[in-house]
């Protein structure tokens, strides 16, 4: 397993660096924020098409497109959502929300409708394991990122909301989101009222060599300072005295995570579980 000393693959200068070249795209990656508060002016229907066609020119498993786009149009189920993704008012606020799901229960009704059970020489009765539930997600996610920069390219801000993950039955029964079925993520998309400044990323230990290494000691503890010259002046939770401190405090022990946790279990249970689709919906 080879080392990688922290001043290789370790750590980076950043991508603007003066020796590296710089083009638009890469630019308007290094810029990109996320965008919570709003113009109120809508996207027009020739920068949604747009979004949505470059959206679907993501890379997906095997071109199978393991996922479905749900576009929240209704104002009174974007204010729902508000309420039960923990309690953000600004994604009712949003012009324009896409939740995009980890979807195979497309490919089971194709695979029914096709009468594949009729075949000769393959398995029947096979239902999606937890390899095609992940395989789903990193084909959502794939193109929600896809969406992401499309939408940047126009000026039009984005953010990422993880919380349509937890609340598992009240977003099951919300959305209709059947069996084989998992909601990656939510995104809000409008023109930013103000540009925010780009918040810093730990790039320090992020990329290894051949093989994942953990840090050492010292290792650990500069990664820790680089954390607190990044994040510390925003201060941090009662009892914590560093950023790593904080963020086990605020986040990784926090009711939501445990929530988010909970979800997930219930998510891939379902998914995993034995019964038919109409036993195991909500």
């Amino acid at each position: 397993m080879d080392s990688v000393p922290s001043d290789a693959a370790g750590k980076h200068d950043g991508p603007l660096s003066a020796d590296v070249p710089v083009n638009p795209t890469i630019e308007l990656m290094d810029a990109r924020c996320s965008t919570r508060a709003y113009d109120p002016t809508p996207l027009t229907d020739t920068e949604k098409r747009t979004i949505l066609h470059t959206t679907m020119r993501a890379p997906t498993a095997g071109n199978l497109m393991l996922y479905s786009i749900i576009e929240i149009e209704d104002q009174a189920l974007k204010d729902r959502l508000a309420v039960t993704c923990d309690d953000q008012p600004f994604i009712a606020r949003a012009p324009w929300v896409l939740l995009f799901v980890a979807d195979y229960q497309k490919w089971m009704d194709l695979f029914a409708a096709a009468g594949v059970d009729a075949m000769e020489g393959v398995p029947h009765g096979v239902t999606p394991g937890p390899g095609d539930l992940l395989l789903a997600c990193c084909d959502a996610l794939v193109a929600a990122q896809n969406a992401v920069i499309a939408a940047e390219s126009l000026g039009i801000g984005s953010c990422y909301i993880g919380d349509i993950m937890e609340q598992a039955e009240t977003h099951a029964d919300l959305l209709d989101l059947p069996r084989y079925t998992f909601p990656v993520a939510l995104l809000c998309f409008g023109r930013p009222k103000t540009r925010l400044r780009v918040t810093e990323r730990y790039e320090s230990h992020v990329v290894h060599r051949n093989a994942y290494r953990r840090l050492s000691a010292d290792e650990l503890r500069e990664a820790s300072d680089d954390l607190d010259r990044a994040h510390g002046a925003r201060g941090f939770a009662p009892g914590a005295v560093t950023c790593v401190q904080d963020v086990y405090a605020r986040k990784f022990t926090a009711a939501f995570t445990a929530e988010l946790n909970r979800s997930v279990a219930w998510w891939i249970a379902r998914w995993t579980g034995p019964g038919s689709t109409e036993t195991q919906g909500h």
